[in-house]
This record gives C-alpha cells, sequence and structure tokens, in this order.
C-alpha cells in the first residue's frame, strides 16, 4: 500500500517516539555503549519495521513486535503482596515468608507498540482467527518463559496479567471501536437512504399535483377542439391525436410517479402556488364548465389540494362534464355530472390514495364515489386542523 505523505509523516513520527522511548528504557549509552548499541539498536530497528508493515498489517507488526512482549517480571503497572504467612514459599526465600510481591501488567515503555498494534489489530482485520492464532503463540512463548524461570505461580500471575494486557484488551477494544464505527456507518446510509426516498417522494408528488394537472387540463382543451364545429376533418382528427396524445403522456407519467413513489414515508408537499380562484379560472380556460361556491368563513388550509385533484379527476374521466366546487369552513366537495365526450383515462392512479391520506393525518374524513349520474368528493376536515403537508 502505497502512503500519502501525510500518512508517511504520522509514521515517522510515530517510530521516532516509540524509539525515543526504547531509548529512555534501554542501557546507559555512556555507561554501557555496546549494550545500548545492541538493545536499543534491536528494540529501534524493530519498531522501525513494525511502523513500516503497521499502518495495512496490523497483525505483521504484532508479529515482529513480539520480542517486545511483556516478558519482564520485574517491572508492573501494580504491585500486588501475598502473604504467606502459613507456609514456606520454595524459590522465593528472598523475599519475607508473609510478604511475596507479584507484579501485574508488566507493560513497559517498548510494550506500548505492542498495545498499540493489537488495538489497530481488532479494528482493521476483517476475520478473527489469525489474531487468535497469533496471541496463542503469544501465550506459547509467554509460557515457555515461565517455564525457564522456574514456573513458578507469581510468575504465572504476572504473565497472564501481561497478555492479557498487552494483546487481549486491546485487541477487543479495537473489535468494539470498529462495531461502534460500523454501526454509525450504518446509520448514516440508512439516513442518506431516507433522505433519497422522500426526494422522490416529494418530486412523485409534485409531478402529479401540477404536471398531472396541466397535462388534464390540456386533454380538456383537446376535446373541446374536436368536436367544435367549423373545424375540417384534418383538423378535427389532429385535435384527437392530441387528446389521447395528452391522455397517454398522463398515463406515462402516472407510471413513472408509481416507480419514485415510496407508500412507507410519504413527504411534505408545497403545491402549485396559486388560490382556489386562479386554480379554478385555469380550469375554465381550458374548457371545463365549472361553477364555485364558497361560503363565508376561513377555507381550510386542505382546499387546494381537494379541489385540485376533484378537478383532476373530473378532466381525465369526465371530459365535458359539468363541476360543481363547493367550499365551507366545514365541508368541501367537488361534484361532477355525466362525461360527454368519451375517456381515455385509466384507473388506478395514487391521487385519492394520497389524498385520503393527507385528509387522514389532518384529523378528517373524505368520501369518493359515483353519485347519480356523476361523481363526487367530499371532504370534511376538523376545525382548526391544518394540511399534514403545509398545503
Amino acid at each position: 500500500m502505497r502512503r500519502q505523505p501525510r500518512q508517511l509523516v504520522y509514521d515517522l513520527l510515530l517510530w521516532f517516539f516509540l524509539s525515543v522511548l526504547a531509548a529512555a528504557s534501554g542501557p546507559d549509552p555512556f555507561a554501557e555503549p555496546g549494550r545500548f548499541l545492541f538493545v536499543t539498536g534491536g528494540r529501534v530497528l524493530l519498531l522501525g519495521v513494525a511502523v513500516a508493515v503497521g499502518r495495512p498489517w496490523p497483525l505483521a507488526a504484532v508479529v515482529v513486535l513480539l520480542p517486545l512482549g511483556p516478558w519482564a517480571f520485574d517491572e508492573g503497572l501494580a504491585t500486588a503482596s501475598w502473604d504467606f504467612s502459613g507456609g514456606q514459599a520454595t524459590g522465593d526465600q528472598a523475599w519475607p515468608l508473609s510478604l511475596l510481591a507479584v507484579k501485574i501488567f508488566p507493560l513497559t515503555p517498548t510494550t506500548l507498540a505492542v498495545v498499540w498494534y493489537a488495538y489497530l489489530t481488532g479494528r482493521r482485520l476483517a476475520r478473527t482467527w489469525p489474531a487468535v492464532v497469533v496471541f496463542g503463540a503469544a501465550a506459547v512463548v509467554g509460557a515457555g518463559v515461565v517455564l525457564s524461570q522456574g514456573g513458578l505461580l507469581r510468575l504465572w500471575v504476572t504473565m497472564v496479567s501481561g497478555l492479557v494486557g498487552c494483546y487481549v484488551v486491546p485487541y477487543l477494544l479495537g473489535v468494539l471501536r470498529q462495531g461502534v464505527l460500523l454501526q454509525r456507518e450504518r446509520t448514516q446510509q440508512s439516513v442518506a437512504a431516507q433522505a433519497r426516498l422522500r426526494e422522490r417522494t416529494r418530486i412523485a408528488h409534485d409531478m402529479h399535483d401540477s404536471l398531472g394537472h396541466d397535462l388534464a387540463l390540456i386533454a380538456v382543451r383537446a376535446a373541446g377542439l374536436e368536436i367544435a364545429p367549423g373545424l375540417t376533418p384534418a383538423q378535427a382528427k389532429a385535435a384527437g391525436e392530441l387528446r389521447v396524445a395528452a391522455s397517454e403522456a398522463t398515463e406515462r407519467l402516472r407510471q413513472i410517479v408509481g416507480l419514485l413513489r415510496d407508500d412507507v414515508d410519504p413527504a411534505p408537499l408545497a403545491p402549485v402556488d396559486e388560490d382556489l380562484t386562479a386554480l379554478v379560472e385555469r380550469a375554465r380556460d381550458s374548457g371545463m364548465e365549472v361553477a364555485v361556491e364558497i361560503a363565508p368563513g376561513p377555507v381550510p388550509a386542505l382546499a387546494h389540494r381537494v379541489v385540485q385533484e376533484g378537478l383532476t379527476n373530473a378532466a381525465k374521466h369526465a371530459p365535458g362534464a359539468w363541476v360543481r366546487v363547493t367550499v365551507a369552513p366545514g365541508r368541501i366537495s367537488v361534484r361532477n355530472g355525466p362525461a360527454r365526450g368519451r375517456s381515455t383515462a385509466l384507473s388506478g392512479g395514487m391521487g385519492l390514495t394520497g389524498l385520503r391520506e393527507r385528509v387522514r393525518l389532518a384529523g378528517g374524513t373524505m368520501t369518493a364515489g359515483p353519485v347519480d349520474d356523476g361523481f363526487e368528493l367530499v371532504v370534511l376536515p376538523h376545525a382548526g386542523e391544518g394540511d399534514p403537508h403545509d398545503a
């Protein structure tokens, strides 16, 4: 793996820091220059190799640093005093019979490198068995060192605590850190996926509410032009083709919206920025026969969306029919009469389904279905409830 310049600088600084620790804990270079060169120079060399291979292969660095493991029994982070007053401690006659000092966690300055790369092994290694093999080899080496010095109980305690402190604990901390980072990454990916779904839903609703409404009005205009008097057969045929093309485009739009839509997590939507009067006038300009009655009082927040959906459905499914819009503080209705022309629209769109959910979230009720020879959409909003999608 080729290092970036910043990584190279970090590795050199790490090697320098570990080398300083190794030199500080080694023999005196003035009193014992030969031993200093042999011991400290060997440690610095091992540390250099470990730093060189430790970034891409931290477990290899652990193997390289095995000679710097917790093999010193006279140094430790803690010392435990055991009471042996009840009997003689064979092999430890140098200690008082009532007190035996046991070193716990023999971590020296040079073993900090072992701890660091054991931690990186747990954090970066995907599989567990290579680490188990290396740590098992370290345990075998430690057992050999203890047995070579008599196999005393205090030595076993020192060695086991050293192996746990140098290898096992840092490795487990690295595994824990890796799990935390993976969980955080999954959470970020989940949040990004939800954001994409919400944006797709917003686009889908925007396309349905705005573009679908406009296409329906184009089809109405073409239908009115098709039956207008004074047109030649070719002109009437062209108007009919335009009406069919607009209806087919509406159907393709419905299919695209179906692909973009997310039924699980509907997103907020701001429809076309126009009031009810402008919405009705635009429908009238397209050739629809629309009558409007707005009762005194506050206009429900859902009114624009309900009227828009009602006019769109009437334009698609009942071309040429009269439409009556009634808006009151406690009731919104859009009713149309029988169709005067042939409808080319297909049923099964998401308009009424999405509107029903929006009304439900606002705390209202909605009914839609055939009435006499036409169709009626009725919404009863609760007083004081607004559009949940800020329409």
